[in-house]
């Protein structure tokens, strides 16, 4: 199998489906000409016309509604927002109007928009430019949200989104867009709310996404060195949420750790570790741990920046603490 970058694998999705569907519409600042902040949409205006690939105004809130108004009346709408910190200033768009639609018009308009962004840290572009804001609409009925790994995911994953009938946030690790993975050269898809076990395991159970779920399998692999036989799970979709694979890898380790970049306080980890309270408490040998990026501002300052977000380490002595305290009951 042919092997592509992550930036290629979205770039591919995007081209296959414009190709596709003569309704398809892009959105973005600086998409156009310019071909987008990360060179995404590169190419795809001379192809598509500027009439299916607009270049926006800088107004988040502006490109969300126009794309949100296409997209109830036929128009399959796809809008880049160049970093996720930047969906803040379309929040009321994306929460009240985009996210409720679709129910407060009792199913008689459909929303299939996708909004594209940029997340995370490790490019040392301080506080506005670097943060993690997935958990934000984990609590927003009507949206789902999407974080591929690997390009494989990415571009199986961002096709199904384009389709899906109801608004999707795709976002996308900025430092994932140069890795390179084997994708296969013909027409696939991948259902959103699949999880997926990327390293089969029988002592501990890791449950990550997007960039962090590399840091887990190099974790994985450097527990081996101390016995330790970890089983790593990429959640893929954050919502909808495959509760049914999350659950039965724990209750096979009966361990789990979960790794996040995000903060620590209210994020993903802490969702991941109320289920399987509920689901497997009596079962796990040891309390669920969380490993995630500590409640600051993410720093400029490429040391400081490091230290704010999640290592391969922290995660390594993370599940040996987990291993340690088996031992001690």
């Amino acid at each position: 199998m042919r092997e592509i970058s992550y930036r290629q694998a979205i770039q591919e999705a995007l081209w296959e489906e414009m190709g596709r569907d003569p309704e398809m519409l892009i959105f973005g600042e600086d998409i156009g000409l310019y071909g987008g902040a990360y060179a995404i949409t590169k190419g795809m205006q001379e192809e598509f016309g500027p009439e299916r690939v607009r270049d926006t105004p800088i107004s988040e809130a502006g490109t969300v509604g126009i794309a949100a108004g296409a997209s109830v009346v036929g128009a399959r709408s796809v809008v880049e927002i160049m970093y996720i910190d930047f969906i803040t200033l379309a929040m009321d768009q994306i929460v009240n109007q985009v996210a409720k639609m679709r129910y407060m018009f009792g199913g008689k308009v459909e929303v299939p928009l996708v909004l594209r962004t940029q997340g995370g840290a490790g490019r040392s572009s301080a506080a506005q430019h670097s943060q993690s804001l997935e958990r934000w609409f984990l609590g927003v009925p009507g949206l789902k949200v999407v974080m591929p790994a690997t390009p494989y995911d990415a571009k199986g994953l961002l096709k199904t989104a384009i389709r899906d009938s109801n608004p999707v946030i795709f976002i996308e690790h900025k430092l994932l867009y140069n890795t390179k993975g084997q994708v296969p050269s013909e027409e696939y898809t991948i259902p959103l709310g699949q999880a997926e076990v990327k390293k089969e395991g029988a002592d501990l159970t890791i449950i990550s996404y997007s960039r962090m779920l590399l840091y887990a399998l190099e974790a994985a692999n450097k527990l081996k060195e101390y016995g330790i036989d970890a089983e790593v799970l990429d959640l893929r979709s954050l919502q909808p949420l495959d509760r049914e694979t999350l659950v039965a890898s724990v209750k096979k380790t009966r361990c789990a750790l979960v790794v996040e970049e995000g903060c620590k306080t209210g994020g993903v980890g802490a969702e991941i570790s109320a289920i399987l309270t509920e689901n497997c408490f009596r079962g796990l040998k040891s309390p669920v741990r969380r490993v995630a990026g500590e409640d600051v501002p993410i720093p400029c300052s490429p040391v400081l920046e490091k230290a704010a977000i999640p290592s391969v380490d922290q995660i390594v002595r993370a599940a040996l603490n987990s291993q340690k305290y088996q031992k001690q009951i």
